[in-house]
């Protein structure tokens, strides 16, 4: 390893792709510079642009410990402990789903509806890192957000990451904790929003290694065939929204029907629908109540 006194951007990558090098990474080169840039919340080229800056200790450090990490298997956000969400950075680790684009994409479908303007209130329901809270509490025109997690170990994760937003996010945003739509009996919401498990047991074979045995199942898996929490998100909004209140749901593709029924069947929602991925798959289940 090189001295750290004299270690610039470009010798530390040059480091860790050593590291990595005997991994299952396919580029050892990139992923080195993807691992220095995530440490920074910075864009991928940043390594390049600073290659000759010096790297400092503490990233040092750190990058050592996430290439070790990567190399034994760890996934990218888990190794560096971050994870980028819309205009977001935000803390993760295994106690937390690692936050996807298409849950981005969910944020986006909030953002478009009327509901999100109102300066009202909206309930993130399993809450996990905090990113679809956060996100509604910086970008939506609300008054109020709530983000809800069964996991005491998520809302930890979420609450340090409310906290580094709070001065910049345009509405309050607190963490409250227990099950679904239980804590906030009561509350009257404009939207209530989640990406609940839906994975059944029985599938957890077919999920990559690097779900299965890192992301926490709590937030992976859900009974009756993946549609037990689905299914009591659905009647618990019933109560909970307002009229004219938003409902958004990510859902499994495979069952993304089957989630728009059971929104169906509650005869106070109107204009159910489903919305697709940017990969063209079923994911989204949007309504609005009468």
């Amino acid at each position: 390893m090189a001295d750290v006194a004299s270690m610039t951007i470009a010798t530390l990558v040059e480091e860790l792709a050593t590291m990595l090098g005997d991994s299952d990474v396919a580029d050892p080169i990139l992923e080195a510079r993807e691992l220095v840039a995530a440490l920074h919340d910075a864009p991928r080229f940043w390594p390049v642009a600073n290659a000759s800056r010096p790297a400092g200790p503490a990233v040092i450090t750190r990058a050592r410990d996430a290439a070790r990490r990567r190399a034994a298997g760890a996934p990218f956000a888990y190794a560096v402990g971050r994870a980028a969400f819309r205009s977001l950075f935000l803390d993760v680790d295994e106690r937390v789903l690692i936050p996807r684009p298409e849950t981005e994409q969910l944020v986006e479908l909030v953002l478009g509806h009327p509901s999100s303007r109102s300066g009202g209130v909206a309930i993130d329901v399993g809450t996990g890192s905090g990113a679809i809270a956060i996100a509604l509490a910086t970008e939506a025109g609300l008054s109020r957000v709530i983000g809800i997690d069964v996991s005491l170990d998520a809302l930890d994760v979420a609450r340090a990451n409310g906290a580094a937003y709070a001065r910049t996010a345009r509405a309050p945003i607190e963490f409250v904790h227990g099950s679904l739509l239980a804590p906030v009996a009561g509350v009257q919401a404009d939207v209530v929003v989640s990406n609940p498990p839906y994975i059944a047991s029985r599938e957890a074979s077919e999920l990559p290694a690097s779900v299965r045995d890192w992301e926490p199942s709590v937030a992976l898996y859900s009974g009756a065939e993946g549609m037990a929490a689905t299914a009591r998100l659905v009647r618990e909004a019933v109560d909970v929204l307002g009229s004219g209140g938003l409902l958004a749901m990510e859902v499994d593709s495979r069952r993304a029907s089957l989630a728009a029924e059971l929104v169906a069947r509650e005869r106070c929602f109107g204009d159910v629908r489903i919305e697709l991925d940017l990969t063209g798959r079923e994911r989204f289940v949007i309504a609005t109540k009468r």
